[in-house]
């Protein structure tokens, strides 16, 4: 009688998913560069107080928050090229990774937009006008004291969403991208739905070890930045 847990099947799993990193690492790595872009447009329009800007940026990440991933994922499959037929374009032909770019850009925005104003607005405005007062210009005071120290405080919740965002973007597989969640759904269906346990264990454990990395690369730099910052402001002084 077969055995119905098999810690084998957790190790003959690891390398045959492991090789789907790459539509995984480029999904986020895409998500994040737009995303970020993105965000740090809204973040200004929140900073500056506009008073259309600003309702347009929290009206946005209000409505990001509230939709869940996969609600948002399947609105962008099927809406965009729905509202394309409509105006006579065809996206039939369209890659899927570009509608999960899409969603996860858009969902990541509004994370970062919060995490660029609220690291923005905890920097002491007195450093920035003593930056000034000393001589600077105020971009020179941005760059060399504002921007720095914001980083240094952004790092911790950009950390977070950075993760969030690799977890998030196992949903891919729902529309049928192959990444590392896609191709271990593949082998349960070949097995027939035996050892999907050791599967999943072994998806986990490539999550863990992706995460962990992570956030000690990101602890890592945060503490450099960190010394970079106070070196910088030190050296303004003098």
């Amino acid at each position: 009688m077969e055995k119905y847990f098999d810690a084998k099947y957790i190790l003959d799993a690891i390398p045959s998913i492991l090789p789907y990193l790459t539509m995984t690492f480029m999904v986020t790595g895409l998500s994040v560069l737009f995303g970020t872009m993105l965000g740090f447009i809204l973040a200004v329009a929140k900073i500056r107080k506009g008073k259309i800007a600003e309702k347009i940026a929290y009206g946005y990440t209000t409505a990001m928050r509230c939709t869940p991933s996969i609600v948002l994922l399947f609105l962008i499959y099927y809406g965009i090229p729905a509202i394309s037929k409509s105006l006579g374009i065809n996206l039939d032909n369209v890659d899927k990774m570009v509608f999960i770019v899409i969603t996860f850009s858009l969902q990541f925005a509004a994370a970062m937009c919060e995490v660029i104003r609220t690291a923005y607005e905890a920097v002491d405005k007195g450093q920035f006008e003593a930056a000034v007062s000393i001589g600077l210009s105020n971009v020179q005071a941005y760059e060399k004291i504002v921007f720095p120290q914001a980083i240094v405080v952004a790092l911790p919740n950009f950390g977070n969403s950075f993760l969030t965002l690799i977890k998030e973007g196992a949903l891919a597989y729902t529309i049928g991208l192959i990444d590392v969640m896609g191709k271990a759904s593949l082998i349960i269906a070949n097995n027939f739905n035996a050892h999907a346990l050791e599967i999943y264990i072994a998806l986990a454990i490539i999550y863990w070890v992706i995460s962990i990395i992570t956030e000690q690369f990101l602890l890592k730099l945060e503490k450099e930045l960190s010394k970079g910052s106070i070196r910088r402001w030190q050296n303004v002084r003098l």
